[in-house]
């Protein structure tokens, strides 16, 4: 006989800048006034998904590489990056990391979803600077580069008030962004370091792939987000976590990112992980897919499912699948 699809059950992590209302309306229950920030569905210890007679799911998988989430932000998150693996292995070692493993992830719009990824090109950043009257701070990205002025903003050697201040009042959405983060964090070199990032505006189906040393951090919206099983976070600011600024400058990539959006993926359907060896891939209805590994699915009717190997999964809603890359 043939194995099936089972419906598998993931905790719900009710961090501050969740969205009161996306993941339980997904989940046809009643918003309950608390900030619903993410769906989980995997193996991670800190946040197992279970079958629904409560067993746990790694039972049957083991631990899973990668961790699938439904992500719904009402807040900024935090200005972040990830170490490559040799830097996870090193900085674990050292005792800054609490695993030995990298965390490539990618997050797929399912509303419109803004966010800021990987430095932006330093004529793109310079262009914006003068329009906004930063000028000083222009001419130091035109002679030293972007990554350079990221160093300096972090390091106390640029003052992030000319940034600041040229954005108060524009209606660019780079310097929107910089005077609403600056009423949140207005002692936070972050708020200026972001005009130096892609502002990104994605459309549902739309994606961005984080790789190690990607400088990001969410803004607002939705989104399916896939990512390697891993802890490993070094935050810069825009939190009231920890952060280590030392850790971020030595593993943020400072080389521009001129296409942080994943062109191809929102019309294929595929969206690789190859870091984490595997795929997420958007099953229309009625589409039927047939597991080769240990798959887990997350429907927009709600439903999530573990898919074993020869298994066959018709969605009867849009749904996204992780599949084990070969």
């Amino acid at each position: 006989m043939l194995p099936e699809p089972r419906p598998i059950l993931g905790p719900v992590q009710h961090y501050a800048w969740g969205d009161p209302t996306f993941i339980p309306t997904l989940q046809r229950r009643e918003p309950d006034g608390l900030p619903w920030a993410e769906w989980w569905l995997g193996t991670h210890p800190n946040g197992p998904a279970r079958f629904t007679d409560g067993t746990e799911l790694r039972s049957v998988t083991g631990d899973l590489p990668y961790l699938l989430k439904v992500l719904a932000a009402a807040e900024p998150l935090s200005l972040q990056a990830h170490p490559t693996a040799d830097q996870a292995v090193d900085g674990h070692r050292r005792g800054v990391y609490p695993d030995a493993n990298a965390k490539p992830e990618l997050l797929c719009a399912l509303t419109r979803f803004e966010a800021l990824c990987g430095l932006r090109p330093a004529d793109a950043t310079i262009a914006v600077l003068r329009k906004l009257g930063a000028i000083a701070t222009a001419d130091l990205v035109e002679r030293d580069g972007p990554g350079a002025v990221l160093s300096a903003l972090y390091r106390g050697e640029v003052a992030p008030a000319e940034v600041v201040e040229a954005c108060c009042g524009s209606e660019i959405p780079e310097a929107v962004w910089v005077t609403r983060l600056h009423d949140r964090y207005p002692n936070d070199a972050s708020v200026a370091a972001t005009i130096l990032l892609n502002l990104v505006v994605l459309s549902p189906g739309e994606a961005i792939h984080l790789t190690a040393g990607n400088l990001h951090a969410y803004l607002h919206g939705a989104g399916i987000e896939l990512m390697g099983a891993s802890d490993n976070v070094v935050r810069g600011g825009l939190t009231v976590k920890p952060v280590d600024v030392d850790e971020l400058l030595r593993v943020v990539d400072p080389s521009p990112l001129p296409q942080p959006i994943m062109v191809e993926a929102a019309t294929s359907g595929r969206y690789p992980l190859p870091e984490a060896g595997c795929t997420l891939v958007r099953l229309d209805v009625g589409t039927a897919h047939t597991s080769t590994g240990h798959e887990l699915a997350v429907g927009l009717d709600g439903t999530a499912w573990f898919v074993p190997a020869g298994a066959t999964l018709t969605p009867t809603a849009p749904t996204y699948i992780v599949t084990l890359d070969r």
